[in-house]
């Protein structure tokens, strides 16, 4: 607690503050800090993002190892209907606790839709006691075989979300993948695991209207028949939230396409180098 108290305080002695956000998605808040801070020097420069490419450099060769390919990955989306792929993933930290996998593979099963699932197996510090590392039921694969694909280890996260394929996208709410499903368009279904992760999703589901509440980290864990329920129905293309998805993605893609974020990006590049003149001048 005191190392965070720490980095609130720094932050708020800080010159300025730069953030991965961009003004159509938390204006609000922005100008909140700006308020509170007393000055003007906070700059949104995002989504940053890894550009997108032709498949050979950039996202999909990222990351670490993985049971599947980024190739086989993209084979198996490329045979998939536009918007007909739930994503499933939990981030690089988070690993669900074997009620909660148990509860994740029979609503998948029982939902009837096409599926990406990335399943780590251990934890840098996540959010499951000891000892208790959900594994994908045994049978899972061959029950869902020719519509799901369960990748052990690294998912080529911004690749997969990008692709016409996928239309939702189940998330622990951090705030990366957070980015990276507002930026592909994606429905996002919110099951936060820890930190501010239920400020995100509070965000996604009330503030932004793109998200439908799934559960929350192991205290709520929704059962298989409801989450099957909401599977399938985020994959509706009269969706409200699917309509206000899009939405915030043409903002997002305005912001670094010459709008807010190039804006801010600039501005603070132009104060960064006034500092550093007066700074020598005053030498």
């Amino acid at each position: 607690m005191e190392r965070y108290r720490e980095d609130a305080i720094g932050n708020l002695e800080s010159w300025g503050i730069v953030v991965n956000s961009f003004d159509g998605l938390e204006r609000a808040y922005l100008d909140h800090l700006r308020k509170e801070l007393g000055h003007d020097w906070v700059w949104a420069v995002g989504p940053i993002l890894p550009a997108e490419g032709d498949g050979s450099a950039g996202p999909v060769n990222r990351g670490g190892p993985s049971s599947v390919s980024a190739s086989e990955v993209l084979t198996w989306l490329d045979a998939c209907p536009g918007g007909s792929v739930v994503y499933v993933c939990f981030g690089s930290r988070a690993v669900l606790n074997q009620r909660q996998m148990d509860e994740l593979a029979a609503g998948l099963e029982r939902s009837g839709v096409r599926f990406i699932l990335c399943a780590r197996q251990s934890s840098r510090g996540g959010h499951v006691a000891a000892g208790d590392i959900g594994e994908v039921p045994e049978d899972f694969e061959a029950q869902v075989a020719g519509r799901g694909l369960v990748i052990r280890g690294w998912a080529p996260q911004v690749t997969i979300l990008r692709h016409r394929a996928v239309g939702a996208f189940l998330t622990h709410c951090g705030w990366n993948s957070t980015l990276e499903g507002l930026s592909a368009g994606a429905v996002m279904l919110t099951w936060p695991m820890g930190a501010e992760q239920f400020v995100n999703a509070k965000l996604l589901v009330d503030k932004l209207g793109v998200g439908i509440r799934v559960g929350e980290g192991s205290e709520k864990i929704p059962e298989a028949e409801e989450l099957a329920r909401v599977l399938a129905e985020s994959l509706r293309g009269d969706l409200p939230q699917r309509v206000r998805a899009k939405e915030i993605s043409g903002a997002a893609q305005d912001a670094i396409n010459g709008g807010s974020s190039d804006k801010d990006l600039c501005d603070f590049m132009t104060c960064m180098d006034e500092q550093r003149r007066s700074k020598i001048q005053t030498f």
